[in-house]
Order: C-alpha cells, then structure tokens, then sequence
C-alpha cells in the first residue's frame, strides 16, 4: 500500500524526545489489516462480535498474564480495531515499578 498525503494527513501525536519505554499508561490502537471488519459488525450502536472477535477479546485480556510487566484498563474492541489502555509497570533496567 502506498502513501497518499490526501487520505493519510493525520500528523504524529507522539512527543518528539519522549521515552515510550518509560512506565506508565499509553492509550493504544491496533487495526485489523487494512482495516476490513475481521471481528464482528454494528447493529443498534452494540457490536456484535464474530468468531474472530471472541478470541480477540480473550488474547488482549490474556496480554497480562502473559507479560508481566504490563496491566490493562478499560478498552473496546470495535468491528476492525481496538482501543485499549496497557500499563507499563517497569522502571528503566527491567526493575519493576508497584506505586
């Protein structure tokens, strides 16, 4: 897929010199490849989702347990995309962070 500056003006909200590693919450996106309706439809403002849709939900809230170093908040898993809050529990070096 090539890039078209019409369709794709969206500019980078990431701050320039700041260290993603670093603990603390990020809010993320994960879209479906080319963003096709992979995990289910709309129907009266609910998703309903799809055979690939259930597992979707059960890998992203597995994503805690399976990495140790991260916590999830609140998400909503949409027909070709998620939204989702992951906390990243680790200090610099691999040390854990508990506030």
């Amino acid at each position: 897929m090539t890039y078209d500056r019409v369709k794709q003006h969206r500019r980078s909200i990431r701050l320039a010199k700041y260290d993603y590693a670093r603990a603390g919450a990020y809010f993320v996106t994960i879209c479906s490849n080319n963003r096709q309706y992979l995990f289910g439809r709309m129907a009266d403002g609910a998703v309903l989702l799809n055979a690939f849709g259930d597992p979707a939900v059960h890998e992203w809230l597995r994503t805690a347990a399976v990495r140790h170093n991260v916590s999830l908040d609140a998400f909503v898993l949409m027909p070709n995309h998620l939204h989702g809050i992951i906390i990243n529990n680790e200090r610099e070096c691999g040390h854990a962070y508990r506030p």
